[in-house]
């Protein structure tokens, strides 16, 4: 999976009201309200944080009266990568493709990387990708598929990225099923 441990910095701004006996108390809450769940370009998401190795001292700004503190920490950070194989929940379907929803990644598979025995249908009441019975081969964890395979709202799906857009404060993916061992995984 694309989890690591990573060393992490962080600048926290302090009001003046915050100083006294509970100050690191008060800068721990505050580092896991602003890290916790952002995404940087660079690391990627940043999961949790797990514990703080080093606070540096506190400047104080001239024109505010705020303290600035340099916090080193170590935290889970979750970045995917080209042709990772992910495991995700189908958020929206349409005649363009699939997202579906990996932790906090979206990842868009376009209706060119879902195989061909994979039709749109939209006459269900819930759009969807469906094959005909028997015609699929092997779902995602090597069964034979017997039954009609549909790829559809809240269905579970394995993929694979094949591309990766990092912004300042996102990280866009596009993926594949047209591969052996992808697609509807099929639930016991």
């Amino acid at each position: 999976m694309g989890f690591f441990l990573k060393e992490l910095e962080h600048t926290i701004q302090l009001h003046p009201r915050s100083f006294g006996q509970h100050l690191h108390k008060m800068l721990r809450e505050r580092l896991h309200e602003e890290v916790e769940g952002t995404c940087t370009g660079r690391h990627g998401y940043i999961i949790a944080v797990l514990e703080i190795t080093h606070v540096g001292h506190g400047v104080l700004q001239n024109t505010t009266g705020y303290a600035e503190y340099t916090i080193s920490y170590r935290g889970i950070v979750f970045k995917p990568f080209k042709h990772q194989v992910l495991q995700g929940i189908v958020t929206t379907v349409n005649t363009m493709g699939f997202f579906c929803s990996v932790g906090p990644l979206t990842v868009f598979v376009s209706s060119h990387m879902i195989p061909q025995n994979l039709r749109f249908d939209n006459s269900a009441s819930r759009a969807a990708y469906v094959s005909d019975a028997g015609s699929m081969g092997h779902d995602a964890t090597g069964a034979p598929i017997a039954a009609q395979a549909r790829i559809e709202s809240g269905e579970t799906v394995r993929i694979r990225i094949i591309g990766t857009r990092v912004d300042a404060s996102a990280i866009f993916a596009i993926g594949t099923i047209k591969e052996d061992y992808l697609g509807p995984v099929a639930t016991m």
